[in-house]
């Protein structure tokens, strides 16, 4: 938190401008809006209308996915304009999951040591993953099994960024990526699971991307100037999947 806030000035003031649109922020698995209170802050100190689920505590109950997905379509019919989402870790496959039912309407898809490329137990740390069904009343896998398109193949249609961490220490960052299209990136950053909402590099990578036009969209390069001591190398990642 310290860390954030030291560099909160630097980071808002070299943040490039972006054109300001919604940006609706999810939480991860036993998280609530408060989690994302200072994401939040951040992106609206930005320009950016950054929007809480709403759905109260995140346990992986099935049923609040389709809360978020009602949220998400009230949102955009409401406002008239296509949203961002950005979701940590649970919150993320929500996000990936409701910009694939409503593709048109989805601007740009962050996530943040989301495993929503998982595709067998093991991938989660064998605690979280108990905590996970005792306090959402289902299993990781029944829980694949009731998201409409989670088995949907192929890449987004929007601009995707997965930021990751191989210090993740609960979920594992092959889970947390995909093969890179020019649509879709994969951010390496140094930091733990649970501290990806607070983590000034993260809010680095979400300003940068959420002032990318997705029309002309490039990825974020962690070569250039000073971040090339920031960040670490990202890693090759095969083209059939994470396990």
């Amino acid at each position: 938190m310290t860390a954030l806030y030291a560099q909160w000035l630097d980071i808002s003031s070299s943040a490039p401008s972006g054109e300001p649109h919604p940006v609706l922020v999810l939480p991860g698995f036993g998280a609530s809006d408060h989690s994302t209170q200072i994401l939040r802050r951040f992106l609206k100190q930005l320009g950016y209308n950054a929007l809480p689920w709403l759905q109260g505590v995140n346990t992986g109950n099935p049923h609040l996915i389709e809360g978020a997905m009602r949220r998400f379509y009230r949102l955009q019919r409401n406002l008239g304009c296509r949203i961002s989402l950005v979701g940590q870790s649970l919150g993320g496959v929500y996000a990936r999951e409701i910009a694939k039912l409503f593709p048109h309407a989805v601007r740009s898809v962050i996530t943040l040591g989301s495993p929503y490329a998982m595709t067998q137990s093991g991938a989660t740390h064998p605690m979280v993953e108990r905590f996970f069904e005792q306090l959402s009343g289902t299993t990781v896998a029944a829980l694949r099994d009731r998201i409409p398109t989670q088995h949907e193949p192929g890449p987004l249609l929007m601009p995707t960024t997965s930021v990751y961490s191989k210090a993740d220490g609960v979920v594992g960052w092959r889970s947390c990526v995909e093969p890179e299209t020019p649509l879709s990136e994969n951010v390496r950053v140094w930091g733990s699971h649970v501290g990806m909402a607070i983590n000034p590099d993260v809010f680095r990578v979400v300003a940068d991307r959420l002032a990318q036009n997705p029309d002309h969209w490039t990825r974020f390069d962690t070569n250039k100037g000073r971040l090339k001591l920031i960040y670490p190398p990202k890693d090759h990642v095969s083209t059939t999947g994470a396990q």
